[in-house]
C-alpha cells in the first residue's frame, strides 16, 4: 500500500499566515510580509544548526528564538504580550486552500496519509485540528522523539518504522526542497509542491513529481 507523508509547515499549513497578526501589530503590511519570510528562514536555519551541532531544542524553541532574532535585526520592539500573541498565532496558522480538498479525496483512495513534521506532536495536532485537517490523516509522525530535525536520515527511517511502511512505496509530499532531498536520499519517492516560482536545488537530483499545488497531486501520482 502506498504511504503519503505530508510535511506540515509550508506544505499543508501556510506559515505566511502569520503576516495577518504581524500587520495588525506593525500597521505595515509590507514590513509584516518581509518579517514573516525572515522568521521562517531563521526558524529553519536554527533547526539545521541544532541538528548539525547535535544540540537539540524543540522546534517551538527554534521558532521563539528566531522571532527574538528577527525583531532585534529589524530594530522592532514588541512587548511580552505581543510576542506571546505572535507565538500563539503560529500555533493556529491556516491551511493552504488546496489541502482540504486533496485530503478529502485521498480518503476514497487506497493510500495512507500521515503528517510528518519537525514540530512537536502535540503542537502539530493542535495546528492541524485548528486548520480542519486532522480528521483526514491516519496519524502524525514527529521528529521530536529523535531529538533532531529534517533532513537527517534518522527521521526518514523513523517514519518508516513508526508507520510500518516501505521506503520504495512511501511518498514525501513537501514544499521544502531540503526535505525532498532528504527523503530521496533515504530511498523514498518525492513530490515537490512548488508554491513559488523558484528553482530546485542544483544537486543533480530532482523530485519524482513536481506540482504547482496539492490539487494536482492525485493525477500525478496516479492514485
Amino acid at each position: 500500500m502506498v504511504t503519503l507523508a505530508f510535511d506540515v509547515y509550508g506544505t499543508l499549513i501556510n506559515t505566511q499566515g502569520i503576516q495577518i497578526t504581524l500587520a495588525e501589530m506593525l500597521h505595515d503590511e509590507q514590513q509584516a510580509a518581509a518579517l514573516s519570510r525572515r522568521w521562517r528562514e531563521k526558524q529553519l536555519e536554527y533547526s539545521f544548526r541544532r541538528g548539525l551541532m547535535d544540540h537539540y531544542q524543540p522546534f517551538s524553541v527554534c521558532t521563539r528564538q528566531a522571532l527574538d532574532f528577527i525583531l532585534d535585526e529589524a530594530g522592532i520592539s514588541l512587548d511580552g504580550r505581543q510576542q506571546n500573541a505572535l507565538l500563539t498565532a503560529y500555533r493556529t496558522l491556516p491551511a493552504f486552500t488546496d489541502a482540504h480538498g486533496l485530503l478529502q479525496q485521498l480518503q476514497l483512495n487506497d493510500a495512507r496519509a500521515f503528517a510528518f513534521t519537525n514540530g512537536e506532536a502535540a503542537i502539530a495536532s493542535d495546528l492541524l485540528t485548528h486548520a480542519g485537517l486532522i480528521e483526514y490523516l491516519d496519524g502524525i509522525v514527529s521528529v521530536d522523539v529523535l531529538r533532531t530535525f529534517k533532513p537527517s536520515p534518522k527521521v526518514y527511517n523513523h517514519f518508516i518504522e513508526a508507520t510500518d511502511a516501505t521506503a520504495s512505496q512511501t511518498w514525501l509530499i513537501s514544499g521544502n526542497p531540503f526535505d525532498i532531498l532528504g527523503a530521496r536520499h533515504a530511498g523514498w519517492r518525492t513530490a515537490w509542491v512548488r508554491r513559488a516560482d523558484v528553482p530546485f536545488d542544483a544537486w543533480g537530483e530532482e523530485p519524482d513529481v513536481t506540482v504547482a499545488s496539492l490539487a494536482e497531486l492525485l493525477e500525478k501520482l496516479a492514485l
